[in-house]
């Protein structure tokens, strides 16, 4: 017991440093940085692209090598990077020494979930994978609210913050060695093939993913700027504004819970319309600055939820592979956000934050045209992945079954 316990609490730490810290605090800190490197909205933009690109070059890395690595050694390379990564923007010199920086950083999120979601598998019971799942995935949102609470206690020490974060990766990554499972001597080193690729529910998953991430960007990597430059947040209240969003976010921690209790159809439509919704808000909050804090904490538990819904709903489509049905969904969210981030820096510069915000809000809502109400399979139904065996199908039914009974037969 103790050990799941430790197993979970060390993959939110990673998740927390990964995404909150590695990820996501570039948003936080954008307006500092952009003045002092000179980067106008389109560079920042093009940064930002540039780290949501290596998460998807991490996603398949951990995809292809997690069988023959492990969860241990992955998820240990992932803390690395992530250090690395964090080290190296506290002393960029130039928008190009940043860029390489933030890839870096980047490419830790993209080496950190599939081999989390497969030490969950292994280490715990089919009922408490969707809530430790859960839990996991919002270690994010604590991230962020560490990432606020820092700038707020700083000045605008953006260097010397990321100092600060690369030392606590350091700790995580040493935590990770101790926390997770050894690598198991029957592992096989199944590769997903394109038959998978076309089970039923693939594309609709793929496709609203994708879109999910691109409309994402706009708060995620130009938040803290609209609030700076269009309503005139100083730098306390844009971190003020952002341990909002991730308290907000904490919130992703019931998913399992929202999915058990009202499917996982349902929820995931929900949060893509709370988070339209933010987007929208935040242009209007223009008129009305003090909704920004609303805003931003809609956003924040929306997004939480929106991807473990998505993490829920790509392990019911390959209850086989968990750690592909989680990693196939979060590398379309970062392949849209790879996208958005240029595209709404781009759109910003030309027409304005009121222009992108609704188009970008437009795309949000056109991601709940597909909906897991068709998504669950049974096993011996579907084609087997390169690698897969009987006993393999046999093992995931339980997980399976599971899933099906949080995406029931809502369109059936």
């Amino acid at each position: 017991m103790r050990g799941r316990i430790n197993l979970v609490a060390a993959a939110f730490a990673l998740t927390a440093l990964s995404y909150g810290l590695a990820r996501f605090a570039y948003g936080l800190l954008l307006p500092q940085i952009r003045q002092d490197l000179s980067l106008d909205a389109a560079g920042a933009g093009w940064i930002g692209g540039g780290a949501f690109a290596a998460y998807c070059l991490g996603i398949v890395f951990a995809l292809m090598a997690g069988a023959r690595l492990g969860e241990r050694l992955l998820a240990v390379l992932a803390g690395l990077t992530a250090t690395s990564g964090l080290a190296l923007v506290a002393v960029a010199s130039s928008g190009w020494n940043l860029g390489l920086a933030m890839a870096l950083a980047g490419l830790s999120t993209g080496l950190t979930s599939p081999p989390l979601a497969a030490a969950v598998g292994r280490c715990l019971d089919e009922v408490a994978r969707p809530k430790a799942n859960g839990a996991i995935n919002a270690g994010t949102a604590a991230g962020i609210i560490l990432s606020g609470v820092a700038v707020m206690v700083s000045a605008g020490a953006w260097r010397e913050l990321y100092a600060l974060f690369a030392g606590i990766g350091a700790a995580v990554t040493v935590w990770l060695w101790f926390a997770l499972p050894a690598p198991s001597r029957d592992r096989t080193s199944a590769v997903p093939s394109v038959a998978d690729l076309r089970r039923p529910g693939v594309v609709g998953l793929c496709a609203s993913a994708f879109l999910m991430g691109a409309a994402s960007t706009a708060i995620w990597t130009f938040g803290a700027n609209i609030l700076r430059d269009g309503m005139g947040f100083a730098d306390n209240r844009i971190a003020l504004a952002w341990i909002v969003l991730g308290a907000a976010g904490l919130a992703g921690a019931t998913t399992g819970l929202l999915t058990l209790r009202f499917g996982i159809g349902p929820v995931h439509l929900s949060a893509l319309f709370a988070m339209a919704l933010a987007l929208i808000g935040l242009g209007a909050a223009s008129l009305a600055p003090v909704l920004a804090f609303g805003v931003m904490g809609l956003f924040g538990a929306a997004y939480i939820v929106s991807s473990g819904a998505f993490l829920l709903w790509g392990i019911g489509l390959f209850s086989d592979r968990p750690d592909f049905g989680l990693g196939l969904p979060f590398l379309m969210v970062a392949l849209g956000q790879t996208a958005g981030a240029p595209l709404f820096g781009t759109v910003l510069d030309a027409a304005g934050s009121w222009t992108a915000l609704g188009a970008f809000a437009a795309i949000m809502g056109s991601a709940a045209v597909w909906s897991p109400q068709h998504g669950a399979r049974r096993a011996e139904n579907r084609p087997r992945g390169v690698g897969q065996t009987p006993a393999g199908d046999a093992a995931a039914l339980p997980e399976q079954r599971h899933v099906e009974r949080l995406i029931g037969d809502q369109g059936d």
